[in-house]
């Protein structure tokens, strides 16, 4: 009988890793991001002054927040006005340095074909624009007034926002902290710098004088809480969405020198 010809050897193609979803199950990422919402909705409830229903704009002339919002203004008052500008051009600066991180890694993820990234920046700007949607919502529900014209002799580095540019939540601590939350899910090696870009965009809005503590802490709750409920909820899906409506390409996942061959695909 004749030899029956050998099949040629086929290279065995190197098998991608899992990725395990986190915290596992669709059931536990949607309880938490419930425990998310709700924990959000009780922050905001306690920080906010009411306004629901009141005649005229809400005033905060006492507590802690007005007497933290003194000391803080205060302490910068003397600063040279040049000094002033540049608080007030950081607060712009922040957003839009966290805004170019997002994109720049939306890029990262199309060139290193990695879909999870790309829905994770899709996710992260809808929810950021969402989050700006829901603050600017509360803001014409609890009509607090600013503080540098609420509290008699505040002295602000910056312009004092014009009569009916309500003050709780802070829409640049919504935005920042959005932002900053998503790229800190997506990229958790960048957290410090991240997290530090975001508290600092935000936290100025009180330096400059045109914001509360209170409405500071209350758009970081917000920002983060939308941002969150997202990833947790729709970031599985989305992910599998790219992955499968939209093939990405570009360059190849890097191999550590030796795996082709670990995985048989080396000259024999």
């Amino acid at each position: 009988m004749c030899p029956q010809p050998q099949q040629p050897h086929q290279p065995q193609q190197p098998q991608q890793p899992h990725r395990r979803p986190h915290p596992g199950g669709r059931a536990a990422r949607l309880a938490l991001a419930a425990a998310v919402t709700a924990a959000c909705a009780l922050i905001l409830g306690w920080l906010s002054p009411g306004g629901l229903g009141s005649p005229g704009p809400e005033t905060v002339t006492g507590g802690v927040s007005a007497d933290l919002y003194r000391t803080v203004t205060d302490g910068v008052a003397d600063v040279p006005h040049w000094a002033a500008f540049l608080g007030e051009a950081a607060t712009e600066a922040g957003l839009v340095a966290l805004g170019l991180l997002l994109l720049w890694t939306g890029r990262r993820g199309l060139r290193r074909t990695d879909p999870r990234l790309v829905a994770g920046v899709l996710l992260t700007g809808a929810a950021t624009v969402a989050a700006y949607g829901l603050s600017e919502s509360l803001k014409l529900v609890v009509d607090q007034e600013r503080p540098c014209r609420a509290l008699p002799g505040a002295d602000a580095l910056a312009a004092c926002p014009p009569p009916g540019d309500w003050s709780f939540p802070s829409n640049h601590a919504t935005l920042a902290v959005a932002l900053a939350t998503g790229l800190v899910w997506l990229w958790p090696r960048a957290a410090a710098a991240v997290v530090t870009a975001g508290a600092a965009t935000a936290a100025l809005r009180v330096v400059i004088g045109v914001h509360y503590p209170h409405d500071v802490l209350a758009g970081a709750a917000l920002g983060a809480a939308v941002t969150a409920a997202a990833m947790l909820v729709a970031l599985p899906a989305v992910t599998s969405l790219v992955a499968a409506r939209f093939p990405l390409r570009g360059r190849p996942p890097r191999q550590r020198p030796g795996s082709a061959r670990r995985a048989g695909t080396g000259p024999s």
